[in-house]
């Protein structure tokens, strides 16, 4: 699938969406084919998984006809996976359901952002999952009423990895800094991160498809030395202010964005672990986006260690 994923990348030329290559784009097509093969298969009936891991490949060389895949030597490192893994193995709904109804908590925590959803996300460039709040429910099999707190996880910044439009991008010497001193830097792919300004519009979409019950404002830190601190409040399209968030990726790319300009802090807070210990200018940011938003913060990320958190409630 790795092989599969970069080829279609490379078929695409300028057009590339900056995947990972990591095959998952080509996993999820099998999945929506239906010849996808699930863990299920590998630790069950080893001759029905090597049938099956034959006909997908068989499909793929189709497709494909550079695609060089040495079946016996996959299946045999497959065979040792399946012992491997096997021990690690549930039946993941029951195993779920069973420690809510003997009263245990369920922390669930979403991968990648909801700008990448495939649903809701900057399509095409997004991942091929719901990355949203949808992803409970879908992904484990937890219905709706199940969950509770929904804590949003957002920079004091905004970032995304890759191509796609992105309104408040500042390709200049300020997401350079913000790069820089955030160590944005794509876990997966090694490719700096595009910065720019909080987004207010994007975190309100977000919010209202995920229902933030409240949120962790991190890395405020990385704006420590800027002497003046900007958020993108509204977009205009055609010299009209607009209320939604763009659905389609030529749209979002000809918003102009109205920011708001809020003095700095000038000093590093990275030692602070109270609300009240945070500089005038940093405490008056935070209240600001909880008032943009409509919803409190609940934690703020101060730096790099796990002790560096402010938590107000």
């Amino acid at each position: 699938m790795q092989q599969v994923d970069g080829m279609q990348e490379q078929e695409k030329g300028k057009k590339s969406l900056g995947t990972t290559k990591k095959g998952i784009g080509p996993t999820y097509s099998s999945k929506a084919s239906r010849i996808g093969i699930r863990i299920a298969d590998l630790i069950g009936d080893f001759s029905q998984f090597t049938e099956k891991f034959q006909a997908l490949v068989a499909v793929h060389e189709k497709m494909f006809p550079n695609l060089q895949v040495d079946v016996a030597s996959e299946l045999e490192k497959y065979k040792e996976l399946a012992e491997r893994v096997r021990p690690m193995i549930v039946e993941s709904v029951t195993f779920l359901h069973d420690a809510l109804s003997s009263g245990k908590n369920v922390l669930v925590e979403g991968a990648n952002a909801t700008m990448l959803d495939i649903d809701f996300g900057t399509y095409p460039y997004v991942t091929s999952s719901n990355c949203s709040i949808g992803g409970v429910c879908t992904g484990l099999g937890l219905p709706p009423r199940n969950i509770g707190e929904i804590v949003g996880v957002v920079k004091a910044y905004t970032t995304r990895v890759g191509d796609g439009p992105f309104p408040t991008e500042q390709v200049n010497e300020i997401g350079d800094k913000l790069q820089s001193i955030g160590a944005e830097i794509g876990v997966t792919t090694q490719r700096k991160r595009r910065c720019g300004w909080l987004d207010i519009p994007l975190l309100r979409y977000t919010s209202m498809i995920n229902g933030y019950t409240s949120l962790a404002l991190t890395k405020l830190d990385v704006l420590d030395s800027f002497p003046e601190i900007k958020i993108g409040v509204s977009y205009s399209l055609n010299g009209q202010k607009i209320k939604h968030f763009p659905s389609g990726q030529a749209e979002l790319g000809s918003v102009t964005v109205e920011y708001e300009t809020m003095p700095g802090w000038n000093c590093s807070i990275q030692n602070v672990r109270s609300f009240s210990d945070l500089p005038e200018n940093a405490q008056q940011y935070v209240t600001r986006i909880q008032q943009l938003l409509g919803v409190p913060v609940q934690y703020i990320g101060v730096g790099k260690g796990r002790e560096s958190i402010i938590k107000l409630f």
